[in-house]
């Protein structure tokens, strides 16, 4: 076999030849599919079409059209017969078609092409290390509960990417599918060389595929965009599908028939947005013919989200603050996702770890949030009220995703899960009144525009057309049996004559099982019962641990397939297995003619569908917000307010408060635009990282609309959160730890901006001393420069010295005590966690450290007398220039009266007491210096 020298996508329509393969492995997830698509042909929904034919609608003009001229042979397959790749819901398109049906995918140019450049390998072909050309089986998570780490959270969302070419390269287009939510949404924006805003984009939504055109990614001509994506995200499957599905016109079309009439205004918005609806083109195309998924029309939520109004930060940063996963251990909830993670639904465990990612960055909407969450504080009935209702719904987008497709082909499975999903339809109607009920006291306008949401009368309208054709008592409940019965008499009598026959039928044959068993207890005298299993169906089930001693050789003959669990045997007879086979196939009769009626059903309320989608928004924000509540009820947070001022009183580190025995040492945070930067000095271990990451969290906290653990808070809003944190190389970029820092701390300069956030925690010390001192002082200047809030932690005591240069940079150190233990003999330190304004005057702590540790004694003297001497020889103290200090004094005393003249809130006669305190620094600091 011969496989490519570069890794290659996992599909290539029209570009590579895709060996068959019929490994049972293939990881699916459940699905449904549908009726028509629009933009396509009529050919298209039949059997026989072929995926690489040309497109009937005439070519666009070079402007806007994204399509390639070249010819290539197509995809044919039966869109009847072939069997979906990823099975999102509880649906399934038929069990007896077999992976061999997955039709080939064949090149006009594969005959032609060198050995081993283009084959790809077999889907069922493993191994233990990374072969080139080979793919890694998805990771697809198992189900996520309440309360689950993101690893643990499913992927079920294909994202379509293309990217402009010539002098539009660089704009990107994207759309997103989640197969167990039916909404699709579109974002289109301008990306730097590095494409951090697509990779963020990507991380955030976390997905099961990516589909990319065809000439992204032909090897050998491998564009910058797919090697990132390539590079960032391994085990998730790449896709490819020709550059001619890229149309935008059948991006609008689809646009225009599948939206929902609630979301119709997004057609103006995204008309002009070329690749986007691009992306849109090839993304249903392949959900069709890959996925074999088709949405009815008018069902789909659509929305355009670019960048605008959110907080970016990168996927290296979001690692380093351990936002949703824990360096240490990757299932641990010590992170800031798992300390917030109250949400009682998964739409709100969703929206929370998006918030986390991405939080926004307009100051009405985190306003209208901490509004909320005080007033859930205040009144605990409310709160409790909305928290029992909120715990009860399901899924409801998984729930809409199943009820808005529709199935090419029916058999037993679909017919059962289309009850099943009605059944769940019906219970999250009946929780709408009781929501409503829960919010009806409140007066925070984002709590109250939920309770208007909740009186549509929609949603009446829908259960009425349910309750009309199911019973009233239909409704979940645990046991296979008893949803078994449920899901059978799930429609009222008289619907259907056929169909109350079928019942009746099921029913006798169900009491003549019951009447057969007890015949054969009585025949027997034996202590038998019957009992119902999904794998055996019917059985018989006798307890065994009496007395009488019973084993599974004295049991009469008749008994077959005997098992013993503890004291209980299950076994079954000849004739107990026929009337199984009977009651199976009358129950599929119910099955089938039930779905019929649930098909007309779903067609009749479908109208009506679009409050839904209003209702999932809800559910998750209530959610959410109930969640922030909640953490704040648990610790002593305060409501942080938005100036231009970073300040907060007496902070804490909101993960290690959550996880510590002990409490943590609480320390103050500052940054304005007189003293935007901050140098951080300590000895190691002293907390100077954990501070940092502090910082950053609450930042985050204080932007999704949390409180902060603190006792008084205020944050100015940031576009953008950077940190450069750790020191590992990277092996597969051949990265060393030095070049990994200048990486990082590039990307943060080509985009930082006068509202950013910056935390950097020791730069420079992969390289040598004077090396890494020259290149931090260059990185600091420019950085002062900016007006960004930085916080850089160093061990160079020359970089302490920027205060003096510079009248906006801050100096601060963490403090440690020293003791002489007599016990040791020796001094020992101890570590306050304790910030303090000024510089470190401890020396040699590295040293110090290394004499605690094992080493001997002598190597420790050695050191500390090298240490000493090129200290000496290093010594050059200077005095501070008087013009420069009184101009630094004049710089902070003019910046803090624009300050408060900008967003003081105090009376006039507080006013006038805190400038004529400025006046008295003032003048002392002036004195002082002449003297």
């Amino acid at each position: 076999m011969n496989l490519s020298s570069k890794r290659q996508p996992k599909y290539n329509f029209g570009l590579l030849e895709t060996p068959k393969t019929s490994d049972s492995r293939e990881a699916t997830y459940q699905g449904a599919s549908s009726s028509s698509v629009p933009g396509t042909s009529s050919q298209s929904s039949v059997p026989g079409t072929s995926f690489g034919q040309t497109p009937r609608t005439s070519s666009l003009s070079s402007g806007n059209s994204h399509s390639n001229s070249t010819q290539v042979s197509g995809l044919s397959s039966s869109s009847s017969s072939k069997r979906p790749r990823y099975n999102a819901g509880n649906s399934s398109t038929g069990s007896s078609v077999s992976s061999s049906s997955t039709p080939n995918v064949r090149s006009s140019t594969s005959r032609t092409s060198n050995p081993g450049s283009s084959t790809r390998t077999p889907r069922g072909f493993s191994s233990s290390g990374r072969t080139p050309g080979s793919r890694r089986t998805p990771y697809t998570g198992s189900s996520m509960t309440p309360g689950a780490t993101p690893a643990r959270i499913d992927r079920s969302a294909l994202v379509a990417i293309v990217e402009g070419r010539g002098l539009a390269r660089g704009e990107i287009g994207m759309a997103t599918l989640d197969l167990k939510r039916p909404e699709l949404v579109l974002s289109q924006f301008s990306d730097m060389l590095t494409y951090v805003k697509t990779i963020t984009k990507l991380q955030i939504i976390h997905p099961l595929e990516i589909i990319l055109p065809s000439t992204a990614c032909e090897s050998g001509t491998m564009t910058n965009l797919s090697k990132f994506i390539t590079d960032q995200f391994h085990n998730t499957s790449i896709s490819t599908v020709q550059r001619k599905y890229f149309n935008e016109t059948k991006g609008l079309l689809y646009v225009k028939q599948l939206c929902v009439p609630e979301y119709s205004s997004v057609e103006l918005e995204v008309s002009s947005k070329y690749y986007c609806l691009a992306a849109v083109a090839a993304l249903m195309k392949y959900l069709e013919f890959i996925q074999n998924t088709i949405y009815a029309p008018a069902s789909l939520k659509i929305v355009f989200k670019g960048s605008e109004n959110t907080t970016m930060i990168d996927v290296s940063t979001a690692k380093n603050l351990e936002l949703l996963q824990n360096q240490r251990d990757p299932h641990s909830d010590h992170t800031l996702y798992g300390i917030l993670n109250y949400t009682k639904t998964v739409a709100g465990a969703r929206l929370l770890r998006s918030n986390i990612l991405q939080p926004p960055s307009d100051i009405d909407t985190i306003t209208l949030r901490q509004d909320a969450v005080s007033e859930l504080i205040e009144k605990p009935e409310i709160f409790y009220n909305l928290e029992a209702v909120i715990g009860r719904f399901l899924d409801i987008d998984h729930l809409l995703s199943l009820c808005v497709q529709v199935q090419k082909q029916e058999n037993v499975k679909t017919a059962e899960n289309k009850i099943t999903n009605v059944m769940y339809l019906k219970h999250t109607l009946e929780l709408v009144t009781p929501l409503k009920e829960a919010l009806g006291d409140c007066e925070n306008p984002l709590l109250m525009a939920s309770y208007k949401v909740l009186e549509d009368p929609r949603f009446v309208l829908m259960l009425d057309k349910i309750n009309c054709i199911i019973h009233e008592d239909a409704r979940y409940q645990k046991g296979t049996l008893n949803m078994r019965s449920q899901k059978c008499f799930a429609v009222k009598p008289n619907m259907n004559g056929l169909l109350d026959i079928s019942r009746k039928t099921y029913t006798e044959m169900v009491d003549d099982i019951t009447d057969l068993v007890n015949q054969m207890a009585g025949a027997y005298n034996l202590p038998l019962k019957v009992a119902y299993s999904t794998t055996r169906g019917f059985h018989i089930q006798m307890y065994g641990g009496g007395a009488e001693g019973y084993t599974a050789d004295n049991l009469p003959g008749i008994f077959m397939k005997v098992t013993k669990f503890k004291n209980t045997f299950s076994f079954t007879t000849a004739d107990l297995i026929k009337m199984n086979d009977r009651v199976k196939e009358s129950l599929h009769e119910i099955y089938m003619m039930t779905s019929i009626v649930m098909t007309e059903l779903l067609n009749n309320i479908r109208d009506d569908i679009g409050a839904l989608y209003k209702l999932t928004e809800t559910v998750a924000t209530i959610d959410m917000l109930l969640s922030f509540a909640h953490a704040c009820t648990l610790s002593d947070f305060v409501r942080p307010e938005f100036t231009d001022t970073f300040a907060v009183k007496q902070s804490r580190h909101p993960i290690l408060e959550k996880i510590s025995i002990e409490h943590p040492v609480p320390n103050n945070i500052y940054a304005s635009e007189d003293s935007n930067f901050v140098v951080i000095t300590g000895p190691n271990m002293s907390g100077k990282s954990t501070y940092l990451r502090q910082i950053a969290l609450l930042q985050i906290m204080a932007q999704i609309g949390s409180f902060v653990p603190a006792e008084y808070a205020s944050f100015r809003i940031a576009n953008q959160i950077f940190s450069r944190i750790g020191s590992d190389d990277d092996l597969e970029t051949n990265s060393s730890t030095f070049m990994m820092e200048m990486k990082e701390i590039n990307y943060i300069i080509q985009t930082v901006s006068a509202n950013s956030l910056i935390i950097i925690d020791e730069l420079g010390r992969g390289t040598s001393v004077e090396e890494g001192v020259g290149i931090c002082f260059s990185i600091c200047e420019h950085l002062i420069a900016t007006k960004a809030f930085t916080f850089f932690v160093t061990h160079f005591r020359e970089l302490t010295m920027l205060d003096s240069l510079y009248p906006n940079v801050e100096n601060y150190f963490f403090e440690i005590h020293r003791s002489f233990s007599i016990e040791a003999n020796c001094e020992k330190v101890v570590y306050t966690h304790m910030l303090s304004k000024g510089k470190t005057e401890e020396k040699h702590y590295g040293i110090q450290l290394a004499e605690i540790s094992t080493l001997p004694q002598s190597v420790v003297t050695n050191a500390k007398q090298l240490a000493i001497k090129i200290e000496e020889e290093k010594k050059n103290s200077e005095k501070q220039d008087k013009e420069i200090c009184r101009q630094r004094a004049v710089f902070k005393l003019a910046t803090r009266l624009v300050q408060a003249a900008r967003s003081s809130r105090l009376d006039d006669d507080s006013l006038r007491q805190y400038v004529a305190s400025l006046k008295k620094k003032y003048e002392e600091e002036v004195l002082s210096l002449e003297e």
